[in-house]
């Protein structure tokens, strides 16, 4: 297959595809210690996030996107949401916290089982019909346009569009023991897909006179920190930042400002995805400091959504990088484990 460089100024949519000294101990603690651990975010599984529901969130501002007079209309809710990799943890808890705050909410997943699953439990639970589902495999081109179309016929538009899908494999180990399945599968799904969602989703928002906000999870190795035994997985992490501030960049070439792509970060839950990892001493340590329950996706989701939905609501066409837990809330545990022992023990045993 040959493989050719596009033009630089092509567009992706284009493509064809004075501290304290306990504050400096924890911050050189976390220096010579496996980041990986520290900053652990599965999109659907887990993540690492600081920040509690009552604080504001860490907000960076690399672009602001210049204006477009005429083009744009304000937008109000209720708003049109649809959520990728949703019928299962942090993708399904954002789902039900935008339907209990009003919104229409479209879900989706490589498996038509779990969303028809999915879209029951939702039902049921909240009493609600404005809630659509449909199969949509992000690593194909064709899977997400169909997911674009089916969003228009169903809800017309998509104000909020959020990238959650991703997978790990399931694989925590060297590089050089990976398979090529596994290999394959965090690269399409965490890569490949991202590209063609953000693709697909600035395709369509582009052309609504609402304009629209694009979220990309981050995880694992978006600081750029190592994440041995899944190398994979947090190179492909650090690629959302780049390619969110890429895609930010473009828009403000263009001179598009009712349309804006942002960063999100979830929390470190103990699903079985993150349990399974849990194999070395390090990893136990970080699990036992900095994770919560696997319910804690309501909590992250309570959190997380009152904040997306005030972007749209403020008008801001401001990039912005929400985070759930931030480094002061990290330290503070880890220091508190130092010092008082605290957290130790409580999911694994440590050696």
């Amino acid at each position: 297959m040959a493989i050719t460089a596009a033009p630089a100024a092509s567009s992706l949519f284009n493509c064809s595809i004075s501290p304290s000294p306990s504050s400096l101990c924890c911050r050189s603690l976390l220096s010579s210690l496996p980041q990986h651990h520290l900053y652990l975010s599965f999109a659907g599984g887990f993540g690492f996030s600081t920040t509690r529901p009552h604080q504001k969130p860490f907000v960076s501002k690399p672009f602001i996107c210049s204006s477009s007079p005429g083009k744009s209309q304000p937008m109000v809710p209720p708003f049109n949401v649809l959520i990728t990799g949703s019928t299962k943890g942090i993708g399904y808890a954002l789902a039900k916290e935008f339907l209990k705050a009003g919104d229409n909410v479209l879900i989706c997943s490589r498996s038509a089982e779990r969303v028809e699953s999915a879209l029951q439990t939702l039902r049921a639970e909240l009493g609600v019909q404005h809630v659509w589902g449909t199969k949509c495999d992000v690593r194909d081109g064709n899977d997400v346009k169909n997911l674009v179309q089916y969003a228009q016929d169903n809800l017309q538009y998509v104000d909020i569009w959020i990238n959650n899908a991703g997978s790990n494999a399931y694989s925590y180990k060297p590089l050089a023991e990976a398979s090529d399945e596994d290999l394959i599968e965090v690269v399409t799904t965490n890569t490949l897909g991202l590209m063609i969602c953000c693709r697909e989703a600035m395709k369509m928002m582009l052309n609504q006179p609402r304009g629209g906000h694009i979220f990309n999870i981050d995880g694992a190795g978006s600081d750029g920190r190592p994440t041995p035994r899944f190398a994979a997985y947090g190179a492909t992490k650090r690629s959302v930042v780049h390619l969110t501030k890429s895609l930010q960049a473009e828009l403000q070439m263009q001179e598009v400002s009712n349309v804006v792509v942002h960063n999100l970060s979830p929390g470190m839950v103990t699903t079985d995805l993150l349990m399974s990892g849990a194999n070395t001493k390090q990893a136990k340590f970080f699990i036992n400091v900095l994770a919560e329950p696997a319910d804690e996706y309501v909590q992250v989701a309570e959190y997380l959504v009152p904040n997306i939905r005030s972007i749209p609501i403020s008008g801001s066409t401001r990039p912005t990088y929400i985070r759930f837990l931030t480094g002061l809330k990290a330290y503070s545990q880890i220091f508190s484990r130092l010092a008082f022992g605290a957290r130790r023990n409580r999911y694994l045993v440590e050696e």
